[in-house]
């Protein structure tokens, strides 16, 4: 928050005379040359908020308040929803803003409301008609943010241009003793009642010993609701089982090997409803194993808001081709590829919106669930190599022929 100009000056003389100690301690206790007449807003007046059904819409009761002994002449508050909540209407004193994703933060909406009024010292206001907020379908876990400010706090460069609210104008009136906040910015959880469907996409590969196929895995939220873990919780983790006989010689960004499984990961915070996670791997064909089968599955951990455990592991078949070694089922073996490339194989797949990225609806711009089936040149047989020999031999006995016969 800007400070007003120091009423209170240090001589050049007495600060020569202090020396580095003395501007050490000056540093640490400027509130000894602060201004004391500087206004301090604070707010807040509301909880966090639990039980909300999509499709339903609550008031957000803010409180604003001055702890400082002078009067701010002008305030601004700043209510921020993320992508599950949008604001039911905005007043005409206010701006809306769309911003996208960035950095650790989520998709969300900001609404910036001006009040031209002194806000005096040791009184609490609220806003005459409560800013009300709707839950939308994909709404599940979301936050509330609350700003207050002396001055416009602007626009976010990350957003789409602000627009101006519709809704009649909306000024601040005294509120209760006893309901102020304590600080500048408040964030609040908004818990909704919903589920989301985690789900896995197995492969079917096809190949011959000696051949590197791909295999392309994938992790999807069908919805309803989108997903945002907190920073630093994963949002989700996928166990890779490669099929017995063979060895991952290409790793995708976000897994790393454990055991003879791969652990994989997500490469956003939020999910959105219907976005997708791709693992792009590379599999040498070591050996035929009879009946081989891999797997790819959701890690074990409790999902109480994903009701539908059916979907939560797939499996990866391998159909290898023509001849070649054979042994018993057993685990996979890792390549010396499958170490480096999770470190450095970067994010070969997104969630939604693009082929490897989330958009603002969710959306997936690639098709397809089965993963490549594998090489499509392949080999020519024996059979056909010396057809082509053959035919290449009695193709000069017979030119041989007709060059004696002409002589």
């Amino acid at each position: 928050m800007p400070m007003p100009p120091h009423n209170r000056r240090v001589s050049r003389t007495a600060v020569a005379a202090l020396g580095a100690a003395g501007l050490i301690a000056l540093a640490a206790t400027p509130a000894a040359f602060a201004d004391e007449t500087a206004p301090e807003l604070v707010v807040g007046g509301i909880e966090p908020i639990d039980g909300v059904r999509p499709g339903t819409t609550f008031e957000l009761p803010v409180t604003v308040a001055n702890k400082g002994t002078g009067a701010a002449e002008k305030v601004w508050v700043t209510y921020g929803v993320t992508r599950g909540l949008d604001f039911a209407e905005v007043p005409s004193n206010c701006r809306a803003q769309q911003v996208r994703s960035y950095d650790e933060m989520p998709e969300r909406w900001t609404v910036a409301c001006g009040f031209d009024q002194a806000v005096e010292p040791g009184v609490v206001y609220t806003p005459e008609r409560a800013l009300r907020v709707k839950a939308l379908d994909r709404a599940f876990n979301d936050e509330l943010l609350l700003r207050v400010d002396e001055n416009d706090p602007g626009a976010d460069e990350n957003g789409f241009p602000p627009v101006a609210g519709t809704a009649p104008a909306v000024k601040l009136v005294e509120a209760p003793a006893g309901e102020e906040g304590s600080a500048r910015v408040v964030i609040l959880p908004v818990t909704s009642v919903n589920t989301a469907d985690y789900q896995v996409t197995g492969a079917a590969l096809k190949g011959r010993v000696g051949e590197t196929v791909p295999m392309k895995l994938e992790f999807t939220n069908a919805g309803p609701a989108w997903f945002m873990a907190k920073v630093g919780e994963p949002t989700a983790r996928v166990v890779v089982t490669p099929p017995a006989g063979t060895s991952v010689v290409k790793t995708p960004g976000f897994c790393r090997a454990k055991g003879d499984a791969y652990e994989c990961g997500m490469s956003q915070r939020a999910l959105n409803e219907g976005g997708r996670e791709t693992y792009d791997f590379q599999l040498k064909i070591d050996k035929r194993v009879a009946h081989a089968k891999g797997s790819v599955a959701l890690s074990p951990e409790a999902r109480p808001f994903d009701p539908d455990k059916s979907n939560d592991k797939a499996d990866i078949t391998l159909d290898v081709m023509g001849g070649g070694s054979t042994g018993s089922p057993g685990g996979s073996t890792s390549g010396s590829g499958g170490s480096s490339g999770g470190a450095s194989g970067g994010a070969s797949g997104g969630a939604a919106g693009g082929a490897s990225s989330t958009g603002g609806d969710g959306t997936t711009a690639n098709g397809g669930y089965l993963a490549e089936t594998g090489s499509s040149a392949l080999p020519i047989t024996g059979v056909a190599a010396a057809a082509v020999v053959t035919g290449a031999g009695m193709l000069v006995i017979v030119r041989r022929r007709r060059a004696q016969s002409l002589n």
